[in-house]
């Protein structure tokens, strides 16, 4: 029963916390300079007065900013996100167009992130004082302060004119009619850049966790224990110590996974994936507000179900925490 009330409370601060992202998020982008009515007015061919007119009648931009938030929320809560003033399509559709290359590159980056990180920090804490271990913290450092956009130029440079061995821009090969296994493999392979790309700053992070987690727990009693008891080395660091020293590299891998969207959005646009980020990039230029605003609220979303698969994993990892 505890669980049960406990997972009803953390969906009702979900919904709250959505709510406020809701009209924070109004109120902000109609808040900023410019007139999304002369915007579209000029994609149009035209910007006369009265067509300005018409298009703020159109799309409701004539009423006070309070009755557009309500008569906003209430379209969300019909699963109508809007029309796109750019694309005139509706947003939802599109959205759910750009979703899964979105989430495969993100989640790719990270899990890549989570799992060499984690390696390399756990390989370096047996010997901190080692070449090893100066060497990551060395290359973590030089890797978490590299702009990703910079480390994404760098690398097409390098695997297209150095070594062309992977492609640099797009999600598949243009005319590629493969299917199957063929499809797969031609979309892990445009994968390969963006998703390094990506990972690479995440996993400077994640090297110097695991690191500082796993000196924490090599100095633990029970760690002592296991191998006064004779357990073998292997044993001892993976089984037991790094499955404690996990906790903390599983909550900031929940916590950063916004982090990880946004920094999707520059990734995204240096190889023209073709996901929310360059999705988002073209309706900020353009001031496509229903769109842009719609991204915002999936973003926010997928930040909340991570949280909660997030608090998920603790009662997997830890059995103190059911």
């Amino acid at each position: 029963m505890n669980g049960i009330s406990y997972a009803i409370g953390r969906l009702t601060r979900a919904g709250g916390l959505l709510l406020a992202v809701l009209v924070l998020n109004f109120t902000l982008i109609h808040a900023a300079p410019g007139d999304p009515a002369q915007v579209i007015a000029g994609e149009m061919g035209g910007a006369t007065q009265e067509m300005i007119t018409e298009i703020r009648s159109a799309y409701g931009l004539d009423r006070p900013l309070p009755y557009q938030i309500v008569a906003y929320l209430g379209r969300v809560a019909q699963g109508d996100l809007g029309y796109s003033f750019y694309y005139n399509q509706p947003v939802l559709s599109l959205i759910l167009q750009r979703l899964g290359p979105t989430i495969l590159l993100v989640v790719s980056s990270l899990v890549l992130a989570v799992i060499i990180g984690t390696m390399l920090g756990a390989i370096s804490a047996q010997k901190p004082n080692g070449a090893l271990s100066h060497t990551v913290t060395v290359l973590s450092l030089i890797g978490y302060a590299a702009p990703v956009f910079w480390v994404g130029i760098m690398l097409i440079i390098l695997f297209s004119i150095v070594f062309p061995v992977f492609p640099v821009s797009g999600m598949s090969t243009p005319g590629s009619d493969a299917a199957g296994i063929g499809r797969v493999l031609d979309i892990a392979q445009h994968l390969v850049l963006p998703a390094t790309t990506l990972a690479l700053i995440y996993l400077a992070f994640y090297s110097r966790l695991s690191r500082a987690s796993m000196l924490d727990v090599l100095r633990a009693d029970y760690i002592r224990t296991a191998r006064a008891k004779g357990l073998s080395r292997v044993k001892v660091i993976y089984k037991h110590a790094l499955r404690n020293a996990a906790m903390p590299i599983v909550t900031y891998a929940g916590l950063q996974f916004a982090h990880v969207i946004s920094g999707a959005v520059l990734v995204e646009t240096v190889f023209a994936w073709p996901g929310l980020g360059t999705l988002a990039f073209d309706s900020i230029l353009r001031r496509d507000t229903p769109m842009l605003l719609g991204i915002l609220f999936f973003s926010a979303l997928l930040v909340v179900l991570v949280n909660l698969l997030t608090d998920l994993a603790y009662r997997l990892i830890d059995p103190r925490v059911r």
